[in-house]
């Protein structure tokens, strides 16, 4: 039987895919479990049904049952911000923005194939390699395994790095000779920042978020019509939002990320004109986000976002793509397009 897997050389090979940080952990259960359990008796899930399901719920109280006889986890994270776009470009409201993390190349399909790399090197029986995917609290074990503190914006954020970073993992059944000491309390402090500039007041208390209130998920993970009484409040946001992390004073010590392939390949990539978005029927979207995450989100929810922020604009140039939107075969474009063009009279 072979030995436990070298810590060092572990790292070494890590660092050698690009991966900016590794942690490695025994398997145990989440540090945030209880708290995890406390946010979907409070049904800050919203319509994240798969959240709350029994099989997924056992998944993340034992780790067993995702992998049997998992004995350690390795965490890695990996920059993703560009750094290099004009925040005149991200704030101009004829622009819909995209959070920085779907600037470029969808992160899933980079990070899992190091990740299998990775898993290969190490040897061993059997393992799992998610990336965001699986049902495993990643922020709460990547903090066990001294990547950073959560901070009051629920984010993992590292002290030296801030918390525009990827997190991926691999559960695995060998044994490694070294591992990482748990990790730090909040380095928050008296800090509200984050709670304070949430648009949407997502915030109910530091440390918890009402994924109903978030533009992230109402721009991605919700499939209805946004409750009409948040629209206004969305800016010019069309996929994620940035604005919890953005201010938050640990990002001034955010590094630029090391993959090309997480750069923009242009600024609309970043912040695509509402105009040019309107109009972009299915074959177009795909077209023009071939290969990112935005893709994920879908033409119809793309659109729908999109007739927010034009309401929001507020500019009667955007009156004739909204009005040909009226004729949508989309029950939820129309609905939006009409919020919007009621929002231009």
């Amino acid at each position: 039987m072979p030995g436990p897997a070298s810590a060092r050389a572990l790292r070494e090979a890590a660092a050698g895919l690009g991966f900016a940080h590794v942690g490695i952990i025994p398997a145990a259960p989440a540090p945030h479990l209880e708290a995890y359990f406390r946010w979907l008796e409070n049904g800050y899930h919203g319509e994240m049904g798969y959240m709350a399901r029994p099989d997924r719920i056992l998944r993340r109280r034992d780790l067993n049952a995702i992998l049997p006889g998992v004995r350690f986890l390795i965490i890695v994270a990996v920059d993703y911000h560009a750094l290099n776009v004009p925040a005149a470009i991200l704030t101009d409201p004829s622009r819909g923005r995209i959070a920085a993390y779907a600037w470029g190349a969808d992160y899933h399909d980079l990070i899992a194939a190091r990740l299998e790399q990775l898993a290969a090197w190490l040897g061993g029986a059997g393992y799992r390699v998610y990336v965001d995917t699986g049902a495993i609290l990643e922020r709460s074990h990547a903090y066990r395994a001294g990547l950073g503190f959560i901070g009051k914006n629920t984010m993992l954020i590292h002290p030296r790095r801030g918390s525009y970073f990827f997190l991926g993992e691999i559960l695995t059944d060998m044994d490694v000779d070294d591992y990482d000491d748990p990790g730090r309390e909040t380095l928050c402090g008296r800090c509200q920042r984050c709670l304070v500039a949430c648009p949407t007041a997502a915030f109910p208390a530091p440390y918890v978020l009402d994924a109903r209130r978030c533009i992230s998920y109402l721009t991605i993970e919700y499939k209805g019509a946004i409750p009409p009484e948040l629209r206004p409040l969305m800016g010019n946001w069309i996929m994620g939002c940035d604005v919890c992390q953005a201010v938050c004073p640990f990002t001034r010590f955010t590094a630029p990320t090391r993959e090309a392939a997480f750069l923009p390949v242009d600024l609309d990539r970043a912040a695509p004109p509402l105009l040019g978005l309107l109009e972009m029927d299915e074959a177009a979207f795909r077209a023009r986000f071939a290969g990112s995450a935005v893709l994920r989100l879908k033409h119809e929810r793309l659109i729908r976002n999109a007739c927010v922020a034009a309401g929001n604009w507020g500019d009667p140039a955007a009156r004739p793509a909204l009005t040909r939107l009226l004729d949508d075969p989309s029950v939820l474009i129309r609905e939006h397009a009409a919020w919007a063009l009621d929002r231009l009279s």
